[in-house]
């Protein structure tokens, strides 16, 4: 067995979402054991990935086009510059570590050049269908090894042929030393109650419900964080009357000031058009002991444990998300029984135990 000493990591577009945080972490974590690592991302928009230490990088152009037909050009474009990347930088004792089904360029490439290739799974609710079967067919193919960000994802879309292992994600010592040292909850209960969403400018991720909310529950305050620039939002919601005690809110690098100031979290995804793998804010809340209300299906049950520390509520039960809500805000008891509830299961994601399981992986599986 061949000792691996580079890792070129492969992630299609930088920004602020789950997925570039996760292996924004991973990398960081994985330095600690001696690779050196060398990232191919998006260099034309700004992320979690972006001025990573110590990391070698190489940049393609790309973003989100509302086109469809233009959106698939350039994705298949740049599938293609990046399977060249990873051809003609190929080192003989490198291994492709892939994030999220999607670069199936830098897959292709590793699998022809003669390198390992392991892959980092997230998703399930890839559109359209025959996009979705031909990614899984091309990981099905060339991976050595997939890890899975949850066992719900591991069980409906694990790949036949390739050895895995569900890893929980995790944050790093960074967040949650930052989250530990805001020591002020107990204040609280002296603001008005405010209720959190950070999510992605879709109609799945339930925006359109979280500001029907707010229009319900005018005597509390509701905060959305959109993964997007300010005149994208501004699009979406240009036709749609925004109630005053709602906030809205573009890309953030920073978000620990939201965390801060809440006091509930929620994640309204429709069930049926995508499915939660895992649930990097709701993680990311309970760390500052925020309690979530989160969908019945898929990751974020392997987070929120029902009425203990949230609620695992289907999205188009508003009246009993709201009436949730109305109880967590108006009973002080209650809410710090799930706020120490969260914060303690938060604990048990301990970041330097996913990360040895992931070398541990490099070292004994690939």
């Amino acid at each position: 067995m061949k000792t691996i000493k580079n890792i070129t990591f492969i992630h299609l577009l930088n920004d602020y979402s789950g997925s570039p945080l996760v292996l924004s972490n991973v990398i960081r974590g994985i330095q600690n054991y001696g690779y050196k690592c060398h990232l191919i991302t998006s260099g034309n928009s700004e992320g979690f990935l972006s001025n990573l230490e110590n990391v070698s990088y190489q940049f393609f152009n790309y973003r989100f086009r509302e086109n469809k037909l233009w959106r698939l050009v350039l994705y298949f474009y740049t599938q293609l510059i990046i399977f060249c990347k990873v051809i003609f930088n190929r080192k003989p004792d490198s291994l492709i570590y892939i994030n999220t089904l999607l670069p199936f360029g830098a897959a292709l490439g590793g699998w022809l050049s003669g390198q390992k290739v392991i892959y980092h799974i997230h998703e399930t609710s890839l559109k359209p269908l025959i996009l979705k079967r031909f990614l899984k067919w091309i990981a099905n193919l060339t991976s050595d090894y997939s890890i899975y960000v949850s066992e719900h994802l591991r069980k409906t879309e694990g790949l036949p042929d390739s050895e895995g292992a569900t890893i929980h994600n995790a944050l790093s010592d960074l967040f949650k030393n930052t989250a530990e040292q805001y020591k002020s909850k107990e204040a609280k209960h002296s603001q008005d109650f405010n209720v959190l969403m950070l999510c992605s400018l879709k109609k799945y991720k339930g925006v359109l419900e979280f500001v029907k909310l707010s229009e319900m529950l005018p005597e509390i305050r509701f905060k959305m964080v959109i993964n997007s620039e300010q005149s994208a939002i501004d699009h979406f919601f240009k036709e749609i009357e925004i109630p005053p005690n709602l906030s809205i809110f573009s890309s953030q690098k920073n978000v620990h000031p939201f965390y801060q100031n809440a006091h509930l979290v929620l994640n309204l995804s429709h069930p049926e058009q995508w499915i939660e793998t895992f649930g990097m804010t709701i993680l990311e809340g309970m760390y500052y002991g925020l309690p979530c209300i989160a969908p019945p299906v898929g990751g974020p049950t392997e987070i929120v444990k029902n009425a203990i520390n949230g609620y695992l509520i289907d999205q188009r039960n508003l009246d009993e998300i709201a009436g949730k809500i109305i109880e967590l805000s108006e009973d002080k008891n209650l809410y710090q029984t799930f706020s120490n509830n969260a914060l303690s299961r938060a604990l048990e994601f301990n970041f330097k135990a996913k990360i040895e399981e992931i070398n541990h992986i490099l070292c004994a599986k690939i």
